[in-house]
Formats: structure tokens, C-alpha cells, sequence
């Protein structure tokens, strides 16, 4: 099972008096992978053996020994060919070991690393071997919840594509072990409904399935972005561009990277149309009204490039991605990952950090995008006084600063003047939204924020994963910041930062909001409500 990563690097073992150690064929998260003699059956196998952590509590490392037996369990009611065989579970020295049979090849994503991208066809074919493995496993009642290539290995000589690693499979009616405040899988494989913690089914592999499909022929995930907050979002929330190798088999990989799960392509309507390409070189749309629906596909729904953002505009669906990832910290920082390197920004504001100004930004939003558009559900109320483009919403007021502007805050925020910066905070200062007029400055609003980002680092404790990028707001040229940071201090807790800055009139006006990490969705209203109903002047 895999391909061989050290040979001999440990002594040889006797496992359960019968599973002779030979070579180590790979680790993975949940354990090390040898390559073992039955000397019982006098064959080849391959053996999972648990890793030992010694941070782990009791329950810790018993709860990780449920979860190998689970695998072994779930994979041994499985009878197909592309399909890992469990043949046996034992325990030995207090650590438990799954044998399994004995693949001689890599995975796909050694594979795709080593000789780069598969062809179309060769694509297509593993596609539709591995949705007739995972049609397999869902009518038994097994979720896989981690394909990806790495779990997938292509045996020498064949070819055979065999799904494996179901160490994070949910068996229908026994418990999840990784639902208990933690988040196992893999990012960019993961679907959008297992990222806003709903309830995951058979749809949630189907889309691991496309994007891994994507992978095979372009070399990565169409998810993939330099940080795990750009992942989040890009999973939840950004628009969906399947690489063009993926052209010929666009209506499967479409279908199956359909974010409503109620709307996703079927596994036996993708195995066919796959097929179809196998057999003809070509793959019709699929109906709308068939088992597992998605919306046909026409040429009309291709990807193409997308106009900068524009914050009085777009759509917001950039702010649902945000809100997703915020819920999803502390999730994700079970799995491995910390919360700190997610969603923590800093709180300089007014283009110039500072300790006296704050402001929140979220890492969840890649390189390229701009803060997301003012919302358009708040309730309005029908009394409030119209301000900026939009009446003020319920639970805000309307606030004629004395400094020369306007804009609608929540209900309860005071207002704090500090030097050239305005305040409002809220009770305890748990948000803090700031604004700062000057004069527009040589180099505009992208110059002013690259500055700030740049003494971010001496300004914000903790300061990283700082980015700028260059927009517009309202029509006028405009500079989007995002960073997170530690606070000022232990007690404050990390925090979360938005920023936008704009040129309008000659003069330059600043706005964002900071807030800790767990309380970025109510940030992001703030924000968006913030720009949204600001008037200059």
C-alpha cells in the first residue's frame, strides 16, 4: 500500500505473533503504513499501525484507537474492487493495527507530483472507478469524509485506482468521533456543508470527488490558496473556476462541485457520463430532474474572469465565506491547525497601526478579493432615518459626527475621540469601529495601506498574514487590508481586523473594525453596515 518512503529505518517486528514488519510504505495522519509479511497465509500485506502520542490524555488516545478500529470496521463491510481490503485488526503491545491488502504503487498524489497532471481520459476513468467504489460504500452506509488524492493509490502495472484511508469514515448509526469539537479532513477537498457544520451526506464526498477530479488534471485543488482562511473561503463562498483541462469533462466536474448538496450531481448519473466520455469522447449535460439534480449546464455558465469587486455592489457572498470561517476556528484549530494562524489581525486603522486604533480584517478572504459588499438582509426599520444608499437597520442608530461624516453604528456603541480617529465601542470594547478623515495623500489608498501593512509588525502584537488589495468603493479608488494579531494583551485575546480606505473629494476616509476572532461574524456586519450607510461630509 503505497510506495516505499524508508526501507529498514526500524527494527524488524514480529506484530500478533504472525504480521513480520518490513518496509515503511508512508505515514499519514492517524498512523505508519509498513509493508509486512503474513506468515500465517504466507503473503504480502500492508499494516496501519497507530501512532503513539504521548500528549494525549487517556481518553485522548483511547477515542484515537476507536477511530482506527471504526476504519476497520467501516472499510471490512466493503466488497469492491477499487476498494481497500481490511483483512484483519489486532492489537499488540496495547496499540491496535489494521492489515490490509498490499497495493504495490503510489497514490494519486505522488503520481501527479512526480510525472504532473493525468490526460482526460485516464482521468475519467479514475473518476468513474472511484464513484462506483463510493456508490459501494454509501449503500452500505459509509461516508468516507476524506477523498482526496493522497488516499487514493494506483497500483503498478494496472492502473487500478483503490480508495483507502477510511480512518475518518461515519458509519450510519454509530458515533463520530470528530464531533466533538474538533475538525478532521482535508480543506480543499472538503465540502461547503461539512465547513458551516451541517450535516454531512453521501453528497459531501461527491464533491471531494470533483475537486479531486480538478486535481488530476490540473496538478492542484481549484481550492487551493496560500492560507487556510483563503481555503475556507474559497470553499464556501468564491466563485467556483474549474481549470481548463477540465473542459471535456466540465458537466461532471460542475455537477459535482454544485455548492447545494440537494442540487449535486448523483454518483451513478457521474459514473455514467464519465463512462460516456470513456466510450465516445464526449459527456452530455446532465437533466435537471434526475436523481441527484443539478442545474444543466450550458455554455453560459463557464467561468470567466470577474471585474474587481466593488464594496456598493457586488453580490455579498464573499461575507457568507467570512461568517463560515470565523464559526469554523475553533474546528479547524482541533484538527492541528492554530486559530491563531486562521483569524487573528491587528488593530491599526487610519492607514498609520497603532495601539489607540483598531481594526478587523478577515483571514479568510484570499489575495484577491476585496471586502465583501454591505449586506442586504438586515431588517430596516420602517422609522429609521435613510442615510448613504440604504435606511439605517434595525439595531443601529444614525450618527452625525461631529468630525464630518455619517454613517448608522449598533445600538450601544459610545463615541470615543481619540486624535484624529473617531470611536465607537462597544460595552467592554469588545468592538471597536473606527473612522479617520485626512487629506488625500501622494500614491492614494493603495500606497497608505501597503505602509500600514508594512509597520504592522512594530504596531500589532502578533501581526501576520497581513495583505492589501487594491479596489474600489462606491466608485472611487479604494484599498481593502486584512490581518490578525494577539491583541494588546492576554486578557484582550486575539483579534480579527477589517479596513477599508477610500479617496472621495480630494480627502481620505478610513473605516474598520476590530473584534476577537470568535465574534468575527458580528464584525463583519458592523462593517458592512459601516460602509454601507457612510455619507462624507
Amino acid at each position: 500500500m503505497g510506495s516505499m518512503v524508508n526501507p529498514g529505518d526500524d527494527a524488524v517486528r514480529l506484530v500478533a505473533g504472525r504480521y513480520r514488519l518490513g518496509a515503511r510504505l508512508g505515514r499519514g495522519g492517524m498512523g505508519v503504513v509498513w509493508r509486512a509479511t503474513d506468515q500465517l497465509l504466507g503473503r504480502e500485506v500492508a499494516v496501519k499501525e497507530l501512532t503513539v502520542d504521548d500528549t494525549l490524555s487517556e481518553d485522548e488516545a483511547r477515542l484515537r484507537r476507536e477511530r482506527t478500529l471504526r476504519e476497520a470496521q467501516a472499510v471490512a463491510q466493503l466488497r469492491h474492487p477499487h476498494i481497500i481490503v481490511v483483512h484483519d485488526v489486532v492489537e499488540d503491545g496495547g496499540r491496535p493495527y489494521i492489515v490490509m491488502e498490499l497495493v504495490d504503487g503510489g497514490s494519486l498524489a505522488d503520481r501527479i507530483s512526480r510525472g504532473g497532471p493525468v490526460d482526460v481520459a485516464e482521468a475519467a476513468r479514475i473518476g468513474s472507478d472511484l464513484l462506483s467504489a463510493v456508490r459501494t460504500a454509501h449503500d452500505a452506509g459509509v461516508l468516507h469524509r476524506d477523498i482526496k488524492p493522497a488516499n487514493v493509490l494506483v497500483e503498478a502495472g494496472t492502473g487500478r485506482a483503490v480508495l483507502t484511508d477510511f480512518g475518518i469514515a461515519q458509519v450510519a448509526g454509530a458515533t463520530t468521533l470528530t464531533e466533538t469539537g474538533s475538525f478532521v479532513g482535508s480543506p480543499e477537498y472538503t465540502a461547503p456543508e461539512r465547513m458551516s457544520g451541517s450535516r454531512s451526506g453521501p453528497a459531501s464526498d461527491l464533491w471531494s470527488l470533483g475537486a479531486l477530479l480538478c486535481a488530476a488534471l490540473s496538478g492542484e485543488s481549484p481550492f487551493r490558496r496560500d492560507s487556510l482562511g483563503g481555503i475556507l473561503h474559497a470553499v464556501v463562498s468564491d466563485e467556483i473556476r474549474p481549470p481548463a483541462q477540465a473542459e471535456p469533462l466540465l458537466p461532471v466536474v460542475r455537477g459535482l462541485l454544485e455548492r447545494d448538496p440537494e442540487r449535486r450531481l448523483g454518483a451513478a448519473k457521474a459514473e455514467r457520463m464519465l463512462r460516456e466520455y470513456l466510450a465516445t469522447g464526449a459527456v452530455a449535460a446532465p437533466a435537471a430532474t434526475e436523481s441527484g439534480g443539478v442545474t444543466p449546464y450550458t455554455p453560459t455558465q463557464r467561468d470567466v474572469p470577474r471585474p474587481p469587486p466593488v464594496a456598493a455592489a457586488a453580490p455579498r457572498t464573499a461575507t457568507r465565506g467570512v461568517l463560515v470561517a470565523a464559526l469554523l476556528v475553533a474546528a479547524v484549530a482541533g484538527a492541528g491547525v492554530s486559530a491563531a494562524t486562521l483569524l487573528f489581525h491587528g488593530d491599526g486603522g487610519g492607514g498609520t497601526p497603532g495601539p489607540a486604533a483598531t481594526t478587523a480584517v478577515s483571514a479568510s478572504y484570499p489575495e484577491t478579493d476585496s471586502p465583501a459588499p454591505p449586506p442586504t438582509s438586515s431588517p430596516a426599520s420602517p422609522s429609521a432615518p435613510a442615510t448613504g444608499s440604504r435606511t439605517v437597520p434595525s439595531g443601529y442608530r444614525f450618527a452625525q459626527d461631529p468630525a464630518g461624516f455619517s454613517l448608522a453604528v449598533p445600538a450601544g456603541f459610545t463615541r470615543d475621540p481619540q486624535g484624529e480617529r473617531v470611536f465607537y465601542l462597544s460595552p467592554g470594547q469588545t468592538f471597536r469601529l473606527g473612522v479617520k478623515v485626512s487629506e488625500s495623500p501622494a500614491g492614494g489608498p493603495g500606497t497608505v495601506m501597503r505602509r500600514a501593512a508594512a509597520e504592522g509588525p512594530s504596531t500589532n502584537p502578533g501581526y501576520h498574514d497581513g495583505r492589501v488589495t487594491d479596489t474600489t468603493h462606491s466608485g472611487h479608488p479604494a484599498a481593502f487590508w486584512e490581518f490578525t494579531w494577539k491583541g494588546f494583551s492576554a486578557t484582550e485575546g486575539p483579534r480579527h481586523t477589517y479596513d477599508l480606505c477610500w479617496e472621495e473629494n480630494g480627502r481620505l476616509y478610513d473605516v474598520w473594525v476590530s473584534a476577537p476572532v470568535g465574534k468575527v461574524r458580528e464584525a463583519r456586519e458592523y462593517f458592512d453596515v459601516a460602509l454601507d450607510t457612510f455619507t462624507a461630509g
